[in-house]
Parts: C-alpha cells; structure tokens; sequence
C-alpha cells in the first residue's frame, strides 16, 4: 500500500512541470502572429494581441524610482501593437529578458533602458521611430513577457470641422485652427482632399455674410525662418485664392503667414510638428 502511495507521488511531481511546460506550447490565440522584428522565445506562445492605429503609451526609459511609485516612463504617440506571450515553465523572467536584449542589439536597436525591480524585467529600444518595449514577469508559477511596438507618427486626421463647429470656435476665442487643408511638401500647391473643409469654410462665410477673417498660414520649425514664413505666406494665399474662385469677396480675407512663430505645441515630437502645420482663421473686427 505505502509503495503504490510512492508511486502516485513521484509521478505527480514528475508530471507537474511538464504539465506546466505543455501550457506554453498550446495554440496561439487566434488572429495574433509575431512581430516581424523580433522573432519569440523558444518555448513560448501568443496569449493574446492587440493593435491600435493611433493611441498614446507610455514607454518605460529608464529604472524603478522607488519614491514616485512607478518607471521612468516617456509618453508616446502613433501606431501601437501589442503582443503577449506566456512560457514554459523551465525558462526564467532573466533568460527571456537577456535574450530579448541580445536580439535587439543584434537587430540594429539602440537600447534605452534595461532595467530589473524584483522579479520585473524591462528592455526598452528604438530605431529612429520605431520603439520596443519588452515586459517580462511572473505569470501563475511561468513567467510570461509583453511585446509593445510603437511607431510614433502623426494622428492621419480623419474627421473635420464643419461650419458649425467652427463658428462655435470662432464665437468663443475668435479663432479656429484647422487641420485637413494639406499642401505638396515645401510649396503652396494644395493637395487633393482639401476641398472637404476649404467648403465648408466657403458656407461658414455665407452664413456669416459680415465675418472677415485673417487668413493665416503656419508651419512647424524644420528648415529655415525665412523660407518657412515665405511659405506660410504662400499657403495663406493659395486658400485665400481657392476661397475666391468660389464665391467669396476677396476684401473679406487677409492672407498672413507666421512661419514657425507662432506654435500651438512641441517641435521636438512629430505629432507637436504635425499640430503646428495648420491654417487658421482669425476673425477681424473691422466693419
């Protein structure tokens, strides 16, 4: 009786890692593949998978401060994909985490941080606009890791006011920023697509028959101070011409550029540059 009592015990223990080991190599979740930038860890699988076109996240760049609570972290923005992945039990939150670092390095990434807090593991790294962040921590008795890549770009603006929402602006600053008139790179010629919101501030004009606006033209900081205020002035008038051939009476617009002097957010980030392209109208109080 004791011996068959043995028996049953040293197989439980003997099955009991495998059985953990056999979690890791299940099916992936459904619809999620690997990263095309970093293959996974051998003896790991898909969790689960996320992805965003566009949202924020906050990238940890550097170790644990202990008296915030919390990573040092830089805030992102643009096209977010997240994957997670849970392991075999024989593999430990350092081994994934020095495997991960090596493949970054060998892959051309600069590594921004990494960094350990007990038993969480991070490795942060980018390449021009390309960011990776791996978390790696205890998941049950396994460790599992999570895959972020961020590219940061521009939100592509998919909704624009109308003349509703612009009188509302204007009604309650004076002013409305717009976004969704776009010119060809470097010049005053505007693009296909920007006829949507050019019309819209055509009605907003003729249901405002005695609103007259200045016309203004910004740019982000790239490239000289004199050439980006010539070209403000530039695309100032290429809507103000636009604007015309439509309808309105000339001597209600004034076209007026201001370069790179008058931002509305960061020229370090692409999206604060992105923010600063834009064509205002500024309504003039003169009869």
């Amino acid at each position: 009786m004791k011996r068959t009592w043995l028996v049953l015990l040293m197989m439980f223990v003997c099955a009991a890692p495998a059985a953990a080991q056999d979690a890791a190599h299940e099916p992936d979740e459904e619809g999620c593949v690997d990263s095309k930038l970093i293959t996974r860890m051998k003896g790991c699988r898909i969790l689960s998978c996320d992805a965003k076109d566009f949202d924020a996240y906050d990238v940890v760049v550097g170790k644990y401060d202990a008296a915030a609570g919390d990573w040092q972290k830089k805030a992102l923005e643009g096209k977010i994909d997240t994957l997670e992945y849970v392991c075999a039990a024989n593999l430990s939150g350092l081994q994934i985490a020095r495997n991960m670092e090596n493949a970054l390095k060998a892959g051309g990434f600069k590594l921004v941080t990494v960094a350990r807090e007990e038993q969480q593991h991070y490795v942060t790294a980018n390449k021009g606009q390309q960011w990776l962040e791996i978390l790696v921590e205890p998941w049950n008795s396994q460790f599992h890791y999570e895959l972020t890549s961020v590219v940061v770009q521009g939100m592509e603006q998919d909704v624009v006011a109308d003349a509703t929402g612009m009188a509302a602006a204007i009604n309650a600053s004076g002013s409305v920023a717009l976004y969704g008139i776009n010119f060809d790179t470097g010049r005053a010629t505007l693009q296909p697509g920007s006829e949507g919101i050019l019309a819209e501030i055509v009605k907003l004009l003729n249901e405002h028959p005695d609103w007259k606006f200045e016309v203004q033209g910004h740019t982000d900081n790239i490239g000289q101070k004199a050439a980006n205020l010539s070209l403000s002035e530039q695309r100032a008038g290429a809507v103000v011409n636009w604007l015309k051939m439509y309808g309105i009476d000339g001597s209600r617009l004034v076209p007026k550029g201001y370069g790179d002097t008058a931002p509305l957010a960061d020229n370090g980030t692409d999206e604060g540059r992105a923010k600063n392209r834009r064509v205002e109208l500024k309504k003039l109080n003169i009869q």
